[in-house]
């Protein structure tokens, strides 16, 4: 499930404009939720809290965490948003989190 956000902004004539807003953003994976004991039935997770490449990026090794060897899949991912208003220079940060 992808999350996407529209910003709609109306000037003082009452006119809606949503071409004035760029954005920027980055995302983070964050802890790991691999259920190790998946298999047995129960629930056991690592507690790796943030993925670290193994790798170079570009490089297979990339999408491995060094600290718990699972995919990067398994962690959770962070997406961080931020629009800049080009007329009016005023900035809004807006925290997603895709869960999906």
């Amino acid at each position: 499930m992808k999350k996407r956000q529209i910003v709609v902004r109306t000037d003082r004539s009452g006119r809606c404009s949503d071409t004035s807003a760029s954005t920027y953003g980055s995302v983070r994976y964050r802890e790991c939720q691999k259920n190790h004991a998946a298999n047995m039935g129960g629930h056991a997770v690592d507690g790796c809290r943030e993925f670290m490449a193994s790798g170079v990026e570009g490089t297979a090794a990339a999408f491995t965490c060094a600290a718990c060897g699972c995919h990067r899949n398994f962690h959770r991912r962070e997406v961080d948003t931020e629009m800049k208003y080009a007329s009016t220079g005023k900035e809004k940060s807006i925290k997603n989190i895709d869960f999906g």
